[in-house]
């Protein structure tokens, strides 16, 4: 019974999925109010920073999945103190998107919320070459936006999200929290995006 249960219900799922739209999606963005435990990157990452990167999705009538890769160079940088001569950051997650149906938007931009877990690889090389991690960690995302489309193909779509670490890395020496005591490591910022929409 419970393999029955779980065919029907990846049958009820992939169903609407297999006739979803499908996009294609490359973005510009900016990133900003960004925050790290990380003593040299504290500076550099609360100010905004451009970024690239790509998406792909299947959106149904309600429900959609999603692919996004996000590269930020320099995200560390600048520094006032020029410490950081190298940093980025890259984030990889699978979403799920909840949006209303295509039959009350057709004419209008079309909603959605999105949500989902992923990876964030970041880096900083300072001057010294003494404490410059590298660390991959899992990661998650959550925000919304809408699409609009310019012609039966092809449309515009913007969103806003906030991307964070899940588990916290311990890096005795390059962490710090208010007061000066070690912190465990942790990154964070918000992504205002605009894409091109490509549906096929």
């Amino acid at each position: 019974m419970p393999r029955v249960g779980l065919a029907v219900a990846l049958l009820l799922v992939s169903s609407p999925l297999l006739a979803a739209e499908k996009q294609v999606r490359p973005f510009v963005a900016v990133a900003f109010k960004g925050s790290t435990t990380y003593a040299l990157g504290e500076e550099g990452a609360s100010k905004r920073h451009g970024m690239l990167g790509l998406g792909v999705a299947l959106v149904g009538d309600i429900v959609g999945i999603e692919g996004d890769l996000n590269w930020g160079p320099r995200f560390f940088e600048p520094d006032s103190k020029h410490l950081v001569v190298k940093s980025g950051v890259t984030t990889a997650t699978g979403n799920v998107i909840i949006t209303l149906p295509k039959r009350l938007t057709e004419y209008t931009l079309r909603p959605y919320f999105v949500a989902g877990a992923g990876a964030m690889h970041f880096s900083i090389d300072d001057v010294f070459g003494v404490f410059s991690p590298r660390k991959t960690l899992a990661g998650y995302d959550i925000g919304g936006g809408a699409v609009g489309y310019l012609s039966n193909r092809t449309g515009l779509a913007w969103d806003v999200r906030r991307f964070g670490t899940l588990n916290p890395t311990d890096d005795p020496g390059l962490t710090t929290q208010p007061g000066g005591k070690p912190a465990a490591g942790r990154v964070s910022f918000w992504r205002a995006s605009m894409a091109l929409v490509v549906r096929y």
